[in-house]
């Protein structure tokens, strides 16, 4: 990484009140990389390029392993496939964009070592310590439209549904023992809250204990608040803090012309807290594609083949408002607490 990349990140870290300290070396301040997910696993070379050791019981909530590696000075190296990966094309045009800069990571540069490439962002934790960090799935759906466009009918994929639920194929598809592609993709999302609420939650680490990454399956109302408010710890501030932030998030989305002109699918909601401050930033654009030309989305209404939806803003309209439930829910039981001790 050259100076200039350096000293762009401090002055970034600086004038986002982000205190410049070295990051906390604990295996947590390596956590970041949950959020940046790549479907290449990384070279070793990405390991080389002026990047820390990664120590023994290094730790990830999701994603792919040694897909990105910490730097100095609050920067994260993260794998790509070339300099025309879609990523890293998302990056560019969101530095751009006066309203989509304010949501997602510094993007500081891409550089190329040994053949490979590699694009640098803040990283998420710098200036943390020991934080609880959660990382939530946005949209209705996760996969691309030409993932799923073939209609062959695959036996493989009728066993992998078989094996996870018995009961989910139709009495025609036990007939023929086989399933679409699209079927399998949207049968896994619905186990979850993605269909429904347009997120789930991923993954998260409370401070002092392990991650939890079993939670693709948590889906009703009273499961996701529940599992929310355990993450911010009945602290209402904290619930505000991240509220304010999410409700700040939509506002600029809506105002984006990055993503008026773009699907964005797989990304996800980064939330990072400690004693002192509140992060949240969208992260994860591998998936992020031009819309076709002609073509408008609201990223609220409903997909159907053809039409690029994804439900991003419906999954934050459903996340705020969970979020509002959990601070209330934080503020009940804060004057609750008040009154037991005013009676002692």
């Amino acid at each position: 990484m050259n100076i200039e990349a350096e000293r762009t990140a401090t002055e970034y870290l600086v004038d986002q009140g982000v205190p410049t300290a070295n990051a906390n070396k604990s295996l947590l301040s390596f956590l970041a990389i949950n959020a940046l997910e790549l479907s290449a696993p990384a070279s070793p070379v990405l390991l080389e390029c002026n990047a820390p050791t990664v120590p023994p019981g290094w730790l990830q909530l999701s994603g792919h392993p040694k897909s990105i590696a910490p730097l100095a000075n609050g920067i994260v190296r993260k794998r790509i496939s070339g300099p025309n990966d879609t990523e890293l094309l998302a990056y560019r045009q969101l530095m751009v964009d006066p309203h989509a800069i304010k949501v997602v990571p510094k993007f500081l540069g891409v550089h190329q070592v040994a053949g490979e490439h590699f694009i640098d962002l803040h990283n998420m934790l710098h200036g943390f310590t020991e934080p609880n960090v959660m990382d939530i799935k946005m949209g209705f759906r996760t996969f691309t439209e030409s993932e799923v466009s073939n209609t062959a009918l695959r036996e493989d994929l009728y066993q992998k549904m078989i094996a996870v639920d018995p009961s989910a194929p139709s009495a025609e598809e036990h007939a023929r023992q086989a399933i679409t592609k699209l079927r399998y993709m949207q049968f896994r999302e619905n186990m979850s809250s993605t269909q429904e609420k347009g997120f789930r939650i991923e993954a998260l680490r409370m401070r002092g204990c392990s991650p939890v990454t079993d939670l693709k399956t948590i889906k009703t109302d009273h499961q996701i608040r529940t599992t929310i408010g355990h993450f911010v710890n009945g602290r209402r501030s904290i619930a505000k803090d991240i509220l304010k932030r999410l409700r700040q998030m939509r506002t600029l989305i809506e105002k984006s012309e990055f993503f008026q002109r773009h699907q964005v699918l797989g990304s996800s909601v980064f939330i990072v807290y400690d004693d002192h401050q509140v992060g949240v930033w969208l992260i994860d654009f591998a998936k992020a594609l031009p819309l076709p030309p002609g073509t408008k989305v609201t990223h609220r209404r409903r997909w159907q083949m053809g039409n690029c939806e994804e439900g991003l803003l419906h999954g934050f309209d459903e996340l705020i408002r969970t979020m509002e439930a959990v601070q209330q829910q934080a503020q009940h039981s804060s004057v609750r607490h008040q009154s037991r001790a005013t009676d002692v």
